[in-house]
């Protein structure tokens, strides 16, 4: 890998943290969730949408560990490990997996579909599980109580998302390639 790819994967992982913590700004408390409304998984599609696979994986590293430092990045304005080992951290931890798997099922990201199909499946039922299973562990209720808190409330939203980010995704991307 050249200099100036290991220079791009920088930028373009500081540039997605960063999204990704100003999207976290737009925070909704839910009074039946833990977990509140963000754009924080709108920044995830985005970044598994428009990066390569390695760079959406930094910035998502990138925004656990300066969360995880106590940095204020994490939606509401959180940071700190106690947010990361509480019941929003499954959800978080799946950023990272999402992230990934978007990047995978994407391709060149330019086929809407595919990238729309990525998006749900790496955006929406990959951090759902990995979030629903830990916000069960770490609070002690059961699966379907965890599913009712952890993502009935999140379902529309985030499929708007899922269409913002394909929809932006494909721009972009059509862009780059032609550019290149």
């Amino acid at each position: 890998m050249s200099r100036r790819n290991k220079l791009n994967d920088i930028i373009y992982a500081g540039l997605f943290a960063a999204l990704t913590a100003v999207l976290g700004l737009i925070s909704i408390p839910l009074p039946i969730s833990p977990v509140p409304i963000s754009g924080q998984s709108l920044a995830i599609m985005l970044a598994g949408s428009i990066l390569t696979v390695r760079q959406a994986a930094y910035s998502v590293l990138t925004f656990l560990f300066v969360g995880a430092a106590g940095v204020p990045v994490i939606s509401g304005g959180n940071g700190g490990i106690g947010v990361i080992v509480g019941p929003r951290g499954g959800y978080l931890i799946g950023f990272l997996a999402g992230v990934i798997v978007i990047g995978l099922i994407k391709g060149s990201g330019n086929n809407i579909w595919r990238l729309a199909l990525g998006n749900i499946i790496g955006g929406i039922v990959v951090v759902y599980i990995m979030g629903v299973l830990w916000l069960s562990f770490t609070t002690g209720i059961d699966l379907q109580k965890a599913l009712i808190a952890g993502v009935l409330p999140f379902i529309p939203g985030d499929l708007c998302k899922v269409f913002i980010a394909s929809v932006i995704g494909v721009a972009i991307n059509k862009r780059l390639h032609q550019a290149r």
